[in-house]
């Protein structure tokens, strides 16, 4: 797999996440902490693949922000 092929992966991935994380919490599966700690661990995620380089920061930056205007309580 080309660096490319796996960066491109890794968005997809992420954006998934997002989705299935969004819903998820929309649908009410999760109290105050659980939410809480659900979106602190994605966000753990996203960091450590860009630590290893698997994930652009600035194309993290605008999945997050793409999937938070769509989904506004992914901002809590």
């Amino acid at each position: 797999m080309t660096e490319r092929a796996r960066r491109e992966r890794t968005e997809r991935l992420l954006a998934c996440r997002l989705e299935e994380l969004a819903g998820s919490l929309e649908r009410g599966g999760a109290d105050g902490s659980a939410a809480e700690r659900r979106l602190e661990l994605a966000s753990a995620a996203t960091h450590r693949a860009i630590e290893l380089r698997l994930l652009d920061g600035r194309r993290a930056a605008a999945i997050w922000a793409d999937a938070t205007r769509r989904h506004p309580v992914l901002a809590a």
